[in-house]
């Protein structure tokens, strides 16, 4: 018998249903296992990366190496005003909706069908905020029924995904001090993962795991040894030994800013961070390895335990950061798999780790004429080469300046922000790279709250007549499959997909499809402006489209001295856009 109690509850999720189809979102929200199925799935992108092991590869082969020349823009959604600047955001999708983040901390959900926007979120951005490298947002995370990202004032917010409403709002650290956030936030089980930025302040760096309902924090891990982690909101284990590795109190200020963001393995469930530069950059001032700085770190999830750790840069003093992804991977080591994990490095070594425990497997150049080192021992620590660390300015002829050096690559690094992508197809890493060196030397310098600690100066010079080159790397060889060169650096990441291509933005404002086993170049298409975003893809209505974020900005046009001339004719933009193959074509 039906009663009315029972046609009350019926008729309510028909109503519940009728809400999320007309909203685009989904009434029982992301679960743990859409965020672990997210590389595998093809109608959703819920993380950056693509799935939380990060290596942007989609399974998704109806545009392919055939029929992408007649790959068309299908919608552009411009950002507007006068909030331009570097646009770095990988957009997510999920039921119909877009959501992308921009420059100054704001977020849009948009019709993944119609261009239109639903709703905007501006972060209100107190004055006096620190951000080291522009004004960039790296994207957000979907989980449950939120969309969360972080603000340049330090903040993490949740947001109610279909209205853009703020559930919750946390403080990551104090922004007077340096702290800041411009990495896409990590879901690992149910919570919400981060770093922090702002190494170049003497920030301490960290990696927080919080309630993701909530925002509570759950445990936090130091990155520099002698600083306490927390556990349940109570004190819990020291990161290393007081002065192991630190002279006096410099650990006090000692940076190692995670700020690009993680990955996670289910596999093996531990959590990958990458950590900065020690602070100042005067590494003169601070002898030893300066443990656990420029680089990666294994954690348990359950506690926030280091489990491992492997510096790619000990006592680094070029600024070269160990921050980049690690992404896992498995590979063949005498004859049998291991779980692995590659890591491409600002220092211009592309190193493969056993990713259980951190133990090195090989390890090579990927970018040329390499100054700072003459290689890398049997355990993947660097030979240095002293004649290119720069001088000590206390032993200077000239007290504010020590000698000067030109390292390779420069501090922006073989590598930086922009994300590397690894092929299920080819099982190669495609690696956005760039060939620049620099002119180095070291300066006095103290620490003061809230005023930039480098001790440090630069300049930046190209070394040929190209600067990019996106590599296609053999992870078990180190060879160089092919090269693709770019005048300009490349500062954007990196799509690739089981329909044979590699998805690339430019400076130039160029998105570009490559043949991942060729490296010919089959696509290109303007958006406008510099792209220094990664591509991203999914499937909707049954055709594949390709999304990305326009917009030129960044360190490069800050940083970047003589390389910055080449490329100060680009223009600023803000817009996302949409491609995909015309129906008569995409049905051939």
């Amino acid at each position: 018998m039906i009663t009315f109690r029972v046609i009350y509850l019926l008729l309510g999720a028909l109503v519940l249903a009728v809400i999320a189809a007309s909203t685009g979102v989904r009434a029982e929200g992301v679960t743990k296992q859409d965020i672990l199925n997210d590389q595998k799935t093809t109608t959703d992108v819920l993380t950056a990366g693509m799935g939380p092991r990060i290596q942007r590869w989609s399974p998704l082969d109806k545009v392919n190496k055939e029929n992408v020349a007649n790959l068309v823009p299908a919608w552009s959604f411009s950002f507007g005003g006068e909030k331009q600047r570097g646009q770095e955001s990988q957009a997510l999708y999920r039921d119909g909706v877009i959501y992308v983040t921009g420059s100054y901390s704001r977020m849009w959900a948009i019709d993944a069908r119609t261009g239109e926007e639903k709703w905007q979120y501006d972060a209100r951005l107190p004055e006096g905020i620190l951000p080291c490298c522009d004004v960039v947002n790296r994207g957000a995370v979907l989980f449950g029924d939120k969309v969360y990202f972080g603000t340049l004032d330090a903040k993490l917010v949740a947001l109610n995904a279909e209205t853009g409403k703020v559930v919750w709002r946390k403080e990551l650290g104090d922004f007077k001090a340096g702290y800041s956030y411009t990495a896409a936030p990590l879901i690992v089980n149910d919570m919400l993962v981060t770093g922090v930025s702002g190494g170049e302040f003497g920030i301490v760096g960290r990696v927080d795991a919080r309630n993701a309902e909530t925002g509570e924090l759950i445990w936090s891990r130091p990155t520099v040894e002698g600083h306490v982690g927390t556990l349940n909101g109570k004190p819990s284990t020291m990161t290393g030994k007081v002065n192991e590795s630190w002279p006096g109190d410099m650990w006090k200020w000692g940076g190692g800013a995670t700020w690009l963001g993680g990955s996670y393995d289910p596999d093996v469930n531990l959590i990958y961070f990458g950590t900065g530069n020690p602070a100042p950059w005067n590494s003169f001032m601070r002898p030893g390895d300066n443990k656990w700085t420029s680089a990666r770190i294994a954690l348990n999830p359950d506690n926030g335990e280091i489990v491992w750790g492997f510096q790619t840069t000990p006592g680094d003093g070029w600024d070269y950061d160990g921050v980049n992804e690690f992404i896992p991977f498995d590979t063949e080591v005498d004859g049998k798999t291991v779980k692995a994990g590659a890591t491409a490095d600002r220092n211009g070594f592309f190193y493969v780790l056993d990713r259980t425990n951190g133990k090195f497997i090989r390890g090579f150049p990927f970018v040329k004429n390499i100054t700072w080192a003459k290689g890398l021992d049997e355990n993947g620590r660097p030979i240095f080469d002293p004649k290119f660390r720069p001088g000590d300015p206390t032993k200077s002829s000239d007290p504010k300046k020590g000698s000067s050096v030109f390292a390779v690559p420069s501090f922006l690094g073989g590598k930086n922000h922009q994300p590397m992508a690894y092929s299920h197809l080819t099982k190669l890493f495609y690696v956005p790279s760039n060939e620049w060196g620099m002119d180095l030397w070291n300066t006095p310098v103290t620490y003061k709250k809230g005023a930039a600690y480098l001790g440090a100066g630069f300049t930046l010079k190209p070394l040929f007549d190209y600067v990019g080159s996106l590599r296609a790397i053999d992870p078990t060889t180190g060879e160089t499959k092919w090269e693709h060169r770019n005048k300009a650096p490349y500062w954007g990441g990196v799509l690739t997909t089981a329909g044979g291509l590699v998805f690339i933005g430019t400076p130039e404002g160029y998105l570009k499809a490559i043949d991942d086993e060729t490296g010919k170049e089959l696509w290109k298409f303007q958006t406008g402006s510099g792209i220094v975003a990664p591509p991203m893809t999914w499937e909707m209505d049954g055709e594949q489209y390709v999304g990305v974020t326009s917009g030129w900005g960044g360190a490069v046009p800050l940083w970047g001295g003589e390389v910055a001339k080449l490329v100060k004719y680009l223009n600023q933009g803000g817009s996302f856009w949409v491609f995909k193959l015309p129906k008569k074509l995409a049905a051939n």
